[in-house]
């Protein structure tokens, strides 16, 4: 049984850094997926999968992995790029690329 830690990073559809700052521990899969012959669903008897258990910090969660026996592995969160353009920018006369349509 193992699991990973990782802070989860801000979805595409949003501007903002709502949902995110928190910490979360998920389980590793123990066994595959597999497709059900007759309606074909995709299923698991795995039913740790399903849990995701959120945590304020990263210590708090790598305790309760060390308490619990689990082994864990840590994903540092990325931090996203700081692009500063002005909407103007895109129609400077000396930018480096010429603006095309």
């Amino acid at each position: 049984m193992s699991a990973r830690i990782y802070s989860p990073s801000k979805t595409a559809m949003q501007s903002g850094k709502a949902k995110t700052g928190h910490w979360v521990l998920e389980f590793d899969r123990e066994q595959p997926r597999r497709v059900e012959p007759l309606m074909g669903y995709t299923s698991s008897s795995d039913m740790r999968q399903q849990v995701r258990l959120r945590f304020a910090t990263k210590e708090a969660a790598v305790s309760y992995a060390e308490k619990h026996g689990i082994a864990y592995r840590i994903e540092e969160p990325q931090e996203p790029k700081r692009r500063r353009q002005a909407y103007a920018d895109n129609f400077k006369y000396d930018r480096r690329t010429p603006w095309t349509h």
